[in-house]
């Protein structure tokens, strides 16, 4: 085969993308990213069998489809036990946890000197580093794996949620004073609300660190289960159809799960700037 197939197909998709790109619709800008997609992917099957690129090196997406067809259960069995306890769990715990230690800190002077480089030395190790100590702290299943992912998301959604306690202005401030509220219903009226679209801009942000830490997590020690310890050994029998399966399903767990915050954002921030049309 020769290139200009594979250019033909390019300028084709790319004409088509300018096209539709001068319509500014909801349905246009899914086309453009759907055509985009299909775009790449077919380049990508015309390239690798044109050239005829080992499967060892990048396999074709046809071989990629066949193999997650193959191996559903094993794909279901490996996102439970990585994505669902390992890192949906540690997101959770991490996240609730960072909430109640930036109220402590925004209650307490001290805690704002103490804390926050403390939490500031946590966030700068290494997961290499860490993720095999909590591995023989907390045993090889995924309970492990959810506090590395605790560790991970803890100070981002900290910092994020200590300067949303502190987004009010002092006007609004003076204003609860002068009505003599109570620090609980300042901060349930006044605090909370204000810092929840710098809340939700941590747990977006944490949603792929989630995944990404339970996943580099079970290279250091799980079950025979378990997205990292399947891409491990796949590599190991060069099953790389395999592993680019795992990968499918990992993104396509981060970008569900991403959505699916800021779906709850645009809900719970509906008044914010950033969520009006």
């Amino acid at each position: 085969m020769s290139a200009l197939p594979i250019i033909g197909v390019w300028l084709g998709g790319w004409a088509l993308n300018i096209w539709l790109s001068r319509f500014d619709t909801r349905t246009t800008r899914m086309l453009v990213a759907i055509i985009f997609g299909a775009t790449v992917i077919l380049l990508w099957e015309m390239i690798v069998r044109a050239y005829q690129v080992p499967t060892v090196i990048l396999p074709a997406p046809s071989l990629i489809a066949t193999s997650f067809a193959a191996n559903t259960g094993i794909l279901w069995t490996d996102f439970v036990q990585t994505i669902v306890k390992g890192a949906v769990t540690g997101w959770l715990m991490g996240a609730v946890a960072a909430v109640l230690t930036a109220i402590a800190i925004d209650r307490s002077p001290f805690l704002q000197r103490g804390l926050l480089p403390i939490g500031n030395f946590v966030a700068a190790l290494p997961i290499v580093g860490i993720a095999p100590i909590l591995v023989m702290w907390f045993g090889f299943d995924w309970h492990s794996k959810a506090a590395v992912v605790v560790v991970m998301v803890f100070f981002p959604i900290l910092v994020n949620m200590v300067a949303g306690l502190r987004a009010t202005d002092a006007m609004q401030r003076d204003l609860m004073a002068s009505w003599a509220a109570p620090y609980g219903a300042s901060l349930w009226k006044l605090r909370l609300p204000a810092a929840m679209p710098f809340l939700f801009n941590g747990l977006k942000i944490t949603t792929t660190l989630a995944l990404i830490g339970a996943i580099v997590a079970e290279f250091f020690g799980s079950p025979t289960r378990g997205m990292g310890f399947r891409i491990s050994t796949a590599v190991g029998r060069l099953d790389l159809p395999l592993v680019w399966a795992e990968i499918v399903v990992a993104a396509l767990a981060g970008t569900l799960f991403y959505g699916l915050v800021a779906l709850i954002e645009k809900k719970v921030t509906f008044w914010h700037p950033s969520q009006r049309n």
